[in-house]
């Protein structure tokens, strides 16, 4: 990769990266284009500037996958500060978190201390963090970035993504194992050649048309069952996966949520995507993969400190995640026992600060994995250190492949070997799974 590849911030320290502000329409434009010959395990909801996609499988009480997207390229060594690299407060004199405030400290690491709300499930080993992890190469590109990790199979020009070769595996065909919710896009790791549904919310499915009383619904679904089941034209698939769908979901969650054990969610759209991600969950209707994408962690300028920054600083951004994160948690109570997250992001930020206390665009970040199976309460992955020398282009280095951290999930938590879901990669060791 040139320096002509890389994205760079405007003079003001805004973002001026040609591929983040076309992202989103681009993938829209692709993905319409693409709709007429996409099927499902894909759910896609939006909640503000957070997307959730889910992917149905066939168990409706088995273990569930949770994928955060941290969609701006997060900086991993604020959120997982490695105080006892003195080179991390060398390059930041501005915006470097302090040691001593730091949670969980070893003699390393320490947790940024909006992460507070979590503590329990860190100190009941059921958060653990992975550091330097990240793409093979480096890539600063947001859009090329994000759909090399969705897609994770690199140099080949098939367009499945490597959620829906994970949910393939699954002999069921049925319309839930991929479903669309609101109006968000399906990113590459869901797109694929199994059969998918979009819906505007999961309140509102119903079969289109006047809504009678539920005697006359009756009948009206008993006709279209039989004038469909028997046809095997495309039209007729359609027709009867909507009404399977109608008939499961809306039946299912077209009532009011409240969430249990007293959890109370952070007020926007995370916090709401979460909530009804619980919601889905608990419904056991068979979901096994939910995907939640969520921004905005470009912070070419003004990234704050621990004392200064509104919301969308560091410090209130790493705290509206922990909220939400612990909310969901809470609220799923016992279901918690099997539901697995694992934060992606689409790389890391520079180790050295620029002239608008901000983060250009990096390498290697931290990941975050809460939740059932998790060897919680420690910090897994080889520290290469942030001297000059072990540095890449001025980036942290990345000594753990992403894709090592889900195989031991899949492997883990869902018995599916690495080679099923990432053609040709074998992944490393990496421990942070029972």
């Amino acid at each position: 990769m040139t320096n002509d590849d890389v994205d760079t911030p405007a003079s003001d320290g805004t973002c001026s990266c040609p591929d983040d502000a076309a992202s989103t329409s681009s993938r829209r434009s692709f993905l319409r284009n693409a709709a007429a010959i996409t099927g499902g395990a894909v759910a896609t909801s939006v909640f503000g500037d957070t997307f959730r996609q889910a992917a149905y499988g066939q168990s409706a009480g088995g273990n569930v996958m949770v994928v955060l997207s941290l969609r701006g390229g997060a900086d991993g060594l604020s959120m997982v500060v490695p105080h006892g690299d003195r080179h991390y407060y060398a390059q930041r004199p501005r915006i470097a978190i302090p040691k001593k405030p730091l949670l969980f400290k070893d003699e390393l690491f320490g947790l940024h201390p909006q992460f507070a709300p979590l503590s329990s499930m860190w100190k009941n080993n059921r958060f653990a963090v992975v550091h330097a992890v990240g793409l093979p190469q480096p890539n600063r590109s947001h859009f090329s970035a994000i759909e090399e990790i969705e897609d994770a199979d690199l140099g080949s020009p098939a367009r499945v993504g490597w959620i829906n070769r994970l949910v393939g595996l699954d002999s069921n065909r049925s319309s839930l194992q991929a479903v669309s919710v609101g109006d968000g896009v399906m990113p590459t790791s869901l797109y694929g050649g199994q059969p998918t549904l979009s819906i505007e919310s999961v309140e509102d499915v119903s079969l289109s048309g006047a809504q009678q009383r539920a005697d006359t619904r009756r009948a009206r679904r008993a006709a279209l069952a039989q004038v469909w089941n028997s046809s095997r034209s495309p039209l007729a698939s359609g027709a009867r996966a909507s009404l399977a769908t109608t008939s499961t979901l809306s039946d299912t969650l077209s009532h009011g949520y409240r969430p249990a054990h007293g959890a109370r969610y952070p007020v926007g759209s995370l916090g709401d995507a979460f909530k009804d991600t619980a919601r889905l969950i608990k419904a056991r209707v068979g979901v096994e993969v939910v995907t939640l994408d969520h921004g905005t962690w470009d912070m070419h300028s003004h990234l704050g400190t621990l004392t200064a920054g509104g919301n969308t600083s560091m410090r209130g951004m790493v705290g509206t995640l922990s909220n939400a994160l612990a909310a969901f948690f809470k609220d799923l109570g016992v279901t918690g026992n099997r539901v697995t997250l694992v934060t992606v992001t689409e790389f890391g930020r520079r180790l050295r600060e620029n002239g608008s206390a901000g983060l250009d665009h990096g390498w290697a970040n931290a990941t975050l994995v809460l939740g059932a199976g998790v060897r919680g309460g420690a910090y897994y992955g080889r520290w290469p250190g942030l001297a000059d020398a072990a540095l890449v282009d001025g980036d942290l280095q990345v000594t753990t492949d992403y894709r090592s951290i889900i195989s031991e999930v899949m492997l883990k938590r869902f018995n599916v070997t690495s080679s099923k879901v990432f053609p040709g990669f074998i992944p490393r060791p990496v421990g942070v799974m029972r």
